[in-house]
């Protein structure tokens, strides 16, 4: 097919995910190379989302490619009871990567499987049903995931599963306190939240599922001593804590897990994206000692006729390989740096620009009406005139593809981004964002 062909194809037959289909216009991709892709009319754009956060390493690494292929002429598949050489290996690269609190790894498909399960563990091991998340959270759209995420992609699943609790994030710019420093505004937040837990039961709570870094709903960083304080909270209630570092996770950070950066060791983590870079679909769970020894006399009830998938734990001892050994973490930290530089001069000269957030190669950039009132540009869960699409589409425009989320624009491009890259797609952002100067505030 050419990409006209493609396109047509897809209108008619595919169903495409959070959109109304009537007016989807996809771009059909003809190859891809790095942080670039290419349509079939040889336009070539700048993937400056990682795709869905997931391509850390980029298009057409060779590496990876490889070992797919190397699986692929061994064997494709074998069930998750069979022993297979790379499910083992990566199983044990993933271990030795974690605290040293970690024993094993459950493998699912992606990262809302890998949160459903997490779940569904946290439950069995605690005999407790309650589960914390936060309202500014996405932690799947699958009915369990669904239910765990706080923000209004959970809105299609409601009326909700029972035992289900949401809280606020720790989000500092949106609070309606001027906080003195981070450290007033973590005791604050601190002291809701156990607030909240003496009020729902402590006996009944299983675990409190945090994304390490809230992602798509907008980069929130928390606060200094807010993630050892909700450690300091789950030992002393006996509660669970569970990290989602589906986005946050291989390198994203500037560290190979974002809770490396906190000082912090979870119960539990949950992963996906950035260990196969999206080459073959791969998550997982990992548990703590204590639960992986709970679990050789009682009953794991988990299952997935593709758990530990050998074609997608080949690629996954690949990536984590190239990781290492390209010294991946060097550039997120050299080249976010220029990111945060670059974005705090946006900040400044641009009224549309409220607030700027980054850590690594994790930024975004809230958008406002008025700096001094903080009026976001568009209503939290609004946007009936389409503003957000239509920023989108002067992205588009210039080949600088990522998405937004409310008043948010997510910049997370691959970890393998140079600094020269980076600076000829911030001059484009730095473009629109004197359009929506010019025609939005």
């Amino acid at each position: 097919m050419n990409g006209e062909e493609i396109k047509n194809t897809l209108k008619k037959y595919n169903l495409q995910s959070w959109s109304k289909q009537r007016n989807i216009n996809p771009i059909s991709i003809e190859k891809g190379d790095g942080i670039y892709f290419w349509d079939y009319d040889g336009n070539r754009y700048s993937d400056m989302s990682s795709q869905l956060v997931n391509m850390n390493l980029g298009f057409a690494n060779k590496a990876i490619a490889d070992a797919i292929k190397e699986q692929v002429d061994q064997y494709c598949f074998v069930g998750p009871s069979y022993g297979a050489e790379s499910r083992a290996k990566l199983a044990k690269k993933i271990i030795e990567l974690m605290p040293d609190n970690m024993g094993k790894v459950f493998f699912t498909n992606a990262g809302a499987e890998s949160n459903e399960n997490a779940v569904k563990m946290a439950r069995m091991f605690t005999g407790k049903s309650k589960v914390f998340s936060r309202y500014r959270s996405y932690h799947g759209s699958s009915f369990g995931a669904g239910n765990l995420t706080g923000e209004p992609r959970r809105y299609a699943l409601e009326p909700g599963v029972p035992g289900f609790v949401k809280f606020f994030d720790p989000y500092i710019y949106r609070e309606a306190i001027d906080f003195e420093s981070e450290e007033v505004a973590t005791k604050y937040y601190l002291a809701k939240l156990r607030e909240q837990i003496v009020y729902e039961g402590p006996d009944s709570i299983a675990a409190i599922v945090l994304e390490t870094i809230t992602g798509s709903n907008g980069v929130i960083i928390p606060p200094e001593g807010y993630l050892p304080g909700v450690r300091k909270l789950c030992d002393e209630f006996n509660i669970l804590l569970i990290f989602d570092e589906v986005m946050t996770g291989w390198g994203r950070t500037g560290k190979m897990f974002g809770f490396e950066n906190f000082d912090v060791k979870p119960d539990i983590v949950t992963f996906a994206k950035g260990v196969t870079c999206g080459y073959v679909p791969l998550g997982g769970v990992v548990v703590n000692k204590e639960i992986a020894a709970y679990f050789d006399d009682n009953l794991l009830s988990c299952g997935l006729t593709y758990s530990g998938h050998p074609l997608a734990c080949a690629a996954g001892v690949a990536c984590v390989n190239y990781y290492e050994e390209e010294d991946i973490l060097t550039n997120v930290n050299k080249v976010g740096k220029i990111l945060g530089e670059k974005l705090e001069v946006m900040k400044a000269s641009h009224p549309c620009v409220g607030d700027v957030r980054y850590i690594g190669l994790f930024s975004a950039v809230e958008l406002v009406k008025d700096k001094k009132t903080k009026e976001a540009l568009v209503p939290y869960g609004k946007d009936s005139e389409g503003i957000m699409g239509k920023i989108l589409g002067e992205l588009k425009e210039r080949k600088f593809m990522t998405y937004t989320h409310e008043n948010m624009i997510l910049i997370a491009p691959p970890l393998i981004i140079t600094e020269s890259q980076l600076e000829e797609e911030l001059l484009k952002l730095d473009e629109v964002l004197g359009i929506i100067d010019k025609d939005y505030i």
